[in-house]
């Protein structure tokens, strides 16, 4: 089990980072969360996640503890696949997901694309009783006309999955949607994921 990868960043995007470690380069994929809070350092510590599939060996890498264990948690949901709960955590922050899930409020998860009505509410069956015993209770920018910052949020989109096509026109309806708006990168993934 690799508990944290620590090193010098070698390659950075809102999906994935490369780790080089005494000369060995980890990719690992993150959240948008992560991204936000490793983008620009040049050394890393990262805690990690080692999913192991028929098809692949993935490394997830988290910028927080509590992150990691959502992570699991949302993992441990029948349903929820590595991909998805990176999704969720890429659209929603750990203290957003948590209360959402503290207060029965599956409204929130379907605002992820592609979390129906069915997997939100079973998210919140099946972890409310879990973030509960843990303590946990329900908590009380650049312009979009930046051509690279539409770019790196159009890559992204694409490394998470989606149809490039699909990908701009969703970037164009954020846009249209909130004329004048000025979104980080970050920001302007996480409204795109909120389109069905």
């Amino acid at each position: 089990m690799i508990a944290f990868i620590e090193g010098e960043v070698a390659e950075i995007n809102p999906a994935y980072v490369v780790v080089n470690c005494n000369g060995v380069g980890y990719m690992l994929q993150i959240s948008l969360s992560t991204f936000t809070a490793v983008q620009g350092k040049p050394k890393v510590r990262l805690h990690t996640e080692f999913i192991v599939r028929e098809d692949a060996h993935t490394l997830f890498g988290f910028a927080t503890l509590e992150e990691k264990v959502l992570f699991r948690h949302l993992i441990s949901v029948n349903g929820v696949g590595p991909n998805t709960a990176r999704m969720i955590l890429s659209s929603l922050s750990v203290d957003e997901i948590s209360s959402a899930i503290i207060t029965n409020n599956a409204g929130v998860l379907q605002s992820v694309k592609g979390i129906g009505a069915k997997s939100a509410q079973r998210i919140v069956l099946d972890l409310k009783d879990k973030l509960e015993k843990e303590g946990i209770s329900a908590p009380e920018n650049l312009a979009i006309s930046d051509n690279t910052m539409r770019q790196e949020a159009l890559s992204a989109l694409v490394m998470l999955g989606y149809n490039k096509a699909v990908a701009q026109k969703t970037l164009n309806q954020v846009i249209k949607a909130n004329p004048g708006t000025a979104y980080t990168v970050e920001q302007l993934i996480k409204e795109a994921l909120k389109y069905s």
